[in-house]
């Protein structure tokens, strides 16, 4: 009975050590959606990655996408999902580095009006209240803007938590138009997406990136990586890109988004020094 006792307790020993070697990482997502919608989504993702891996992705978010900011500025996620400029000032401030991107796309602002309204061109927007998800919001707000001011036409900016919320506040006629990207806007439900009409289109950049925080090992990250591009290659992995409008994804360096530190914006400096 004792050496059947003892044989039992160097199982679980055995059992509970393959266990905690298994590696937990959290999953930061830039908040472009309700947090219930990006965990409906991306959780499966995200339990595939990990399974093909070898390790477990807890998907984590914020309320609001300032609120992500400051839990990048903090390091508390170890693996993270956001735009362009997040990844350049983060990067820069505490050493996230970029390990993968979506394949095949560059990434445009989009400004979306009603399907019936009457606006054609910016220039009818003149002194009207244009909803954005956030301040830093790359392409959605700071490249929207840019080509208002660009053209010199005043508009009344209003921020509206995230990209989800600017796609409802336009369709049901709340506001007059909105700031969005292509990829949430066709990510949509259809009753928005339906009765919504894009306006505009900026020039195109460097996609959203995800990035690692120097406290990920290499070995495992590369695991992770793997697991990521090899999502595109079956029909597991493709139905579950396909959720979130992904073509696929594609290893990805620092120096593709120099296109962004070109830019020079200064809107979140009081994060970008280490």
């Amino acid at each position: 009975m004792i050496k059947k006792m003892i044989g039992i307790l160097l199982l679980f020993a055995v059992i509970s050590g393959v266990r905690a070697e298994t590696p937990t990482l959290t999953f930061g997502i830039v908040p472009q959606q309700s947090a219930s919608r990006l965990a409906e989504e991306w959780g499966p993702l995200l339990a595939e990655v990990g399974r093909r891996a070898g390790v477990k992705l807890e998907f984590r978010t914020a309320p609001n996408i300032p609120v992500f900011e400051e839990r990048m500025a903090h390091g508390d996620f170890d693996l993270a999902y956001m735009n362009p400029y997040h990844y350049v000032v983060f990067h820069s401030s505490n050493g996230y580095q970029a390990f993968a991107k979506e394949q095949d796309r560059k990434i445009r602002g989009i400004l979306v009006v009603r399907k019936d309204s009457a606006y054609r061109t910016l220039a009818d927007l003149k002194g009207k209240t244009v909803v954005f998800p956030a301040p830093a919001s790359f392409a959605a707000s700071i490249l929207t803007q840019a080509e208002f001011g660009r053209m010199h036409i005043p508009i009344e900016p209003k921020f509206v938590i995230s990209h989800d919320s600017v796609y409802r506040a336009v369709a049901s006629g709340l506001q007059e138009a909105g700031g969005g990207i292509q990829r949430t806007f066709e990510a949509s439900p259809p009753e928005i997406q339906d009765g919504l009409r894009i306006l505009m289109e900026t020039p195109a950049y460097t996609p959203h990136a995800f990035a690692a925080h120097p406290r990920v090992s290499s070995e495992v990250l590369a695991k992770v990586q793997a697991a990521m591009i090899s999502l595109s290659g079956d029909e597991v992995g493709q139905r579950l890109l396909a959720v979130m409008a992904f073509k696929g994804l594609s290893a990805a360096r620092d120096k593709e988004w120099n296109d962004i530190r070109a830019l020079d914006i200064t809107l979140l400096k009081h994060y970008s020094q280490p």
